[in-house]
């Protein structure tokens, strides 16, 4: 996004031309955008090839997956209705892989009568269920073992998966058993080693001392591994004071494990490339005076974008009309939800914002729309795909009569 003639777009368009189109709040993807991160990604890890599989829980969107695949991407799935939505984009089910802690017995079963390519399982009891699934069926299925790696991967508490504390992944000692277990079985194929630390890494130290991790149990567990999955999780910036994870050291450790083990790479990314393509853009109701701030009362709400109730994230918000004029007292623009937490960002300094005026919040491709909801029976807002300077719905703005 960039200011021409003092209004923000998208792309060819303004988002001013795009509110008085289609309404606020809007969600709005950026095609050249998602273009680039995809293309930067498999540049990044060339030298290796992976197998990149989407992770759609970031962005459950049928049609931006539809796009996603065009590029050759598979997907990453943590449940059944996920699974589905990537079945219906097109993705083949040979570069599927279903992870989670808690499948139910209908979605491994679903899961197996679709042939995806793995179901990565987090537990032992897990991979018993499996196996009598399986057995029940007279098939030998493919599946991966997700390994608790302990590390710490220097994010916030609430999206860490990797340390022994967090419910993900089976420690070592299970790892071995999980193993002896499989080799007796005829209808369970262990052909993969998963681990995942965390979500919006910045620092690429965390995934050397995963790999290191990885490493020490492939040397000790003397089973041969097809694949190893290593996750995704990689971050953007946020801000402007957020670093970009170093990709070239990245590949440079993995291919460094490579050179010990003779595997497959998956990678499971999914802000890393949808995060920075969308925009929400929504309208101010009111402005309230309350002495010390003004509250900027939006149209957006936390049903709408969850993060920043939720983990307390944040999100670069832009007026989407440019002035000189600066505001004398903070602002805190927040929604009309009946919660203290439905609050977006408070800013000490800021263009001065009259009623009606438009704000854009920025980077909220991954964990916007798929976290949205429709708590105080609002409707889900629409979503927009802008390729140059066209516009394609994506996804129709909810009504009252949908939902009640």
């Amino acid at each position: 996004m960039k200011y021409i003639n003092r209004r923000l777009t998208i792309e060819k368009i303004s988002l001013q031309k795009i509110a008085n189109k289609f309404g606020t709040p809007f969600y709005s993807y950026s095609y050249s955008k998602l273009k680039e991160n995809i293309s930067n990604f498999k540049k990044s890890f060339r030298s290796f090839s992976p197998l990149i599989c989407f992770a759609v829980k970031s962005n459950t969107n049928v049609n931006i997956i539809r796009e996603i695949k065009k590029f050759g991407l598979g997907a990453d799935v943590v449940s059944v209705g996920e699974l589905m939505m990537a079945l219906k984009a097109g993705i083949n089910p040979s570069k599927i892989v279903f992870s989670g802690v808690g499948k139910t017995t209908s979605e491994i079963s679903f899961a197996i009568d679709k042939k995806i390519l793995l179901i990565n399982a987090e537990s032992l009891s897990e991979i018993k269920e499996i196996n009598r699934i399986a057995k029940s069926k007279n098939k030998r299925i493919k599946i991966g073992v997700r390994l608790n790696p302990n590390t710490d991967a220097k994010t916030l508490s609430q999206i860490s998966t990797g340390k022994k504390e967090n419910k993900f992944g089976v420690n070592k000692n299970t790892f071995y058993e999980i193993i002896n277990y499989c080799k007796n079985s005829k209808n369970i194929d262990l052909k993969c080693l998963s681990v995942h630390i965390g979500s919006q890494i910045l620092d690429y130290r965390p995934y050397e001392k995963m790999l290191k991790a990885v490493s020490q149990i492939l040397n000790k567990s003397n089973h041969k591994f097809e694949f190893i999955d290593l996750g995704g999780g990689m971050g953007i910036s946020y801000t402007d004071k957020n670093k970009k994870l170093n990709y070239k050291k990245y590949n440079t450790a993995v291919l460094k494990f490579l050179r010990k083990h003779k595997v497959k790479i998956i990678f499971e990314p999914g802000r890393s490339i949808i995060g920075d393509t969308g925009t929400l853009v929504s309208k101010i109701i009111y402005i309230k005076d309350s002495g010390s701030k003004k509250f900027i009362i939006l149209d957006a709400a936390m049903n709408d974008l969850m993060r920043p109730a939720l983990y307390g994230a944040f999100h670069k918000t832009l007026p989407v009309t440019k002035s000189n004029k600066t505001s004398k007292k903070p602002y805190e623009f927040v929604g009309p939800i009946c919660e203290s937490t439905d609050k977006f960002v408070t800013l000490k300094k800021f263009q001065l914002l009259n009623e009606k005026d438009l704000i854009a919040i920025c980077d909220v491709g991954a964990y916007g729309m798929s976290l949205s909801s429709n708590y105080n029976l609002r409707p889900k807002p629409i979503e927009l795909l802008i390729k140059g300077s066209k516009i394609k719905v994506i996804r129709k703005r909810q009504k009252h009569k949908d939902i009640i």
